[in-house]
C-alpha cells in the first residue's frame, strides 16, 4: 500500500496576460469604454469590477485543475454545479495491475487533519486508520483473486483511496469554490487542497484571486 499527500496541478494553457486582455475587452462592452484600453489598464479595470461585485464578466474565462486527493474530498468538490469533471474510475482501474504498482494508494489522513504523530492520541488514531487501509487493500486483492471484476471489488475500497479529478470552472465559480472550501469551517481535507490551489492561483492570476487569499489570512 502506498500512502501519499494530496496535490494540485493547473492545466490551463492560457497566459495571465491573455486572460486579462480578454476579460477587460469583454467587460468594457458593458460600459462602452473600449477606448480606455491601454497598457496596464486591464488589472485596474478587473480589480474594480470584482470589488463592485460585477463578477459575471469573469465567467468568460476558465481554469482547469487536476486534484489528487481522496475520494471523500471529491464528493464535496463535485457539488459545485457550474463545472466539468473527469475522474479516475474505480470501475475500470484494476489496482492489481503493474501500472498501479500492484497496490492501492491512499491519501494520508494525517496531513489534512494535522495529526501530530509524536502525540500518543494522534498516533493511535493514525495506526487504526493504517490498519483499516491495509485491510481494505487485502480484501480488494482477495476479491480480484476470486474472479471479481474491478467494479465488484471496488465496493471494499475506502474513502481515503487516492483519486485524480480534473475540474474546469470559470473564474467566478472558482472564487465561489474558494469562499466555501478554503473557509475555516470547511472539511479539513477539502480545505487542505483548496488552500493549496488558492495559493497557486493567487500567485499566477493575482487580480482574480489574491483578495481571497488576503481575506483567508485575516
Amino acid at each position: 500500500m502506498i500512502v501519499q499527500r494530496p496535490s494540485v496541478e493547473v492545466f490551463t494553457p492560457d497566459s495571465y496576460e491573455n486572460m486579462l486582455k480578454k476579460i477587460e475587452r469583454i467587460g468594457r462592452v458593458c460600459y462602452k469604454s473600449e477606448d480606455k484600453i491601454e497598457e496596464g489598464s486591464a488589472e485596474r479595470f478587473i480589480r474594480g469590477i470584482i470589488r463592485r461585485g460585477h463578477e459575471s464578466v469573469i465567467e468568460h474565462a476558465s481554469i482547469t485543475v487536476k486534484f489528487i486527493c481522496d475520494r471523500g474530498v471529491t464528493h464535496e468538490i463535485v457539488r459545485h454545479r457550474i463545472a466539468s469533471y473527469s475522474q479516475e474510475s474505480t470501475r475500470y482501474c484494476n489496482y492489481v495491475k503493474e501500472k498501479f504498482g500492484r497496490q492501492i494508494t491512499c491519501i494520508d489522513i494525517a496531513t489534512g487533519f494535522q495529526y501530530d504523530l509524536n502525540c500518543e492520541a494522534d498516533r493511535r488514531k493514525y495506526d487504526v486508520w493504517m490498519a483499516a487501509m491495509r485491510s481494505a487493500e487485502e480484501s480488494y486483492f482477495k476479491l480480484i483473486e476470486l474472479g471479481a471484476t474491478p467494479q465488484e471489488a471496488r465496493s471494499v475500497l475506502p474513502n481515503s483511496l487516492k483519486t485524480e479529478l480534473v475540474a474546469t470552472m470559470n473564474l467566478r465559480e472558482w472564487r465561489h469554490f474558494f469562499r466555501l472550501r478554503a473557509d475555516r469551517a470547511a472539511h479539513p481535507q477539502c480545505r487542505e487542497v483548496a488552500c493549496m490551489l488558492l495559493e497557486r492561483l493567487a500567485a499566477d492570476y493575482p487580480v482574480f484571486f489574491a483578495d481571497l487569499l488576503e481575506a483567508d489570512g485575516e
